[in-house]
């Protein structure tokens, strides 16, 4: 426990150290005795100054708490939660039903292992190129459900700019080369992962409905922080081998976001219907959980990538400040 929650603080210090010029912060921690870090990111329009005290670090103004209730790292990273914009799609209908009913997936246990299972899958290329390959597979199996699907819900919400298997497909042939469709294979978990995948497809085509949001919706909001933590921590040629985190056709992710966020409000689906999509799209969390604890990479490949990551961020910083002076 105590390792996990020290990857995840790394992990954490990390990412903010990456947030945008807009954005500042704090950290907080809990009493000891709860056991718990937590976070939250929100931005600096909508908060009060917290009163400064010993157990907070601040930055310029804008406030990171830590919630245990809170959305997943990446996604706070990049938008306001939905209680906090009565105007958008967020705070109303299915969109709000899904980002509720997932808190309690995005739980610190599960933020835990997802962040410090991305971290082990970018502590050795070896580890990376296995990741790929996982997504590979399960992007395939969802756009090909996709590309077979006549149920309206899906098709409303199937964007041409969202697919990711072309991308994929050229991060394969770089870190496999260009056989690779002859020689990789999906792992257990991946397996399981597109088994659920092509059998609601077949048996409750809504449901796919849950694997856009889960999976699109967490690409496009960290998609950039992670490509660019895979590039410097794995030394990867310019362009090369992140692909998959690269939306072209998406030039600002955020209106994208709220227009789907939208549509996905519009679709007609009964109550239970809606439910069911927010069951699995928990289902699809623990899919993903999964994929990371097959990765190779121990706890000093972790932390040592953490380190490294963390040591380039202030080194860049730093230097970013002597050249302004």
């Amino acid at each position: 426990e105590t390792s996990a929650r020290c990857c995840l603080f790394v992990a954490v210090m990390l990412s903010l150290c990456l947030l945008p010029s807009w954005c500042s912060y704090s950290i907080a921690q809990l009493p000891t005795g709860s056991g718990v870090i937590m976070l939250e990111t929100s931005r600096s329009n909508t908060l009060q100054h917290l009163a400064p005290t010993p157990s907070y670090l601040r930055r310029s103004g804008v406030i990171v708490a830590l919630t245990e209730q809170e959305e997943r790292v990446s996604k706070a990273m990049e938008l306001t939660p939905a209680e906090a914009l009565a105007e958008s799609a967020r705070s109303r209908g299915l969109a709000l039903q899904l980002d509720d009913g997932t808190r309690k997936s995005h739980s610190m246990a599960e933020n835990t292992a997802f962040v410090t299972g991305f971290f082990k899958g970018i502590s050795t290329r070896p580890a990376f190129a296995q990741l790929v390959a996982s997504l590979y597979f399960v992007y395939e199996a969802m756009e090909s459900a996709f590309d077979k699907a006549t149920d309206p819900s899906v098709k409303a919400l199937d964007y041409p700019e969202l697919r990711r298997v072309p991308a994929l497909e050229d991060d394969m042939a770089y870190y496999f080369g260009v056989d690779w469709q002859s020689t990789v294979r999906p792992t257990a978990a991946t397996k399981e992962y597109c088994d659920r995948i092509r059998s609601i497809a077949v048996d409750e085509p809504p449901l796919l409905v849950a694997h856009m949001y889960t999976r699109y919706l967490g690409d496009l909001f960290g998609g950039q922080m992670m490509g660019g933590m895979a590039r410097s921590s794995l030394k990867l040629d310019d362009a090369l081998g992140t692909r998959f985190y690269e939306f072209d056709e998406i030039p600002r992710a955020k209106p994208f976001i709220e227009q789907w966020y939208a549509r996905l409000n519009d679709l007609e689906l009964d109550a239970g219907a809606k439910q069911r999509i927010v069951d699995e799209a928990n289902l699809v969390f623990a899919f993903n959980i999964k994929l990371f604890d097959e990765l190779q990479g121990g706890k000093r490949a972790v932390l040592r990538t953490m380190w490294g990551l963390a040591k380039g961020a202030v080194v860049s910083r730093v230097g970013k400040i002597f050249r302004r002076s």
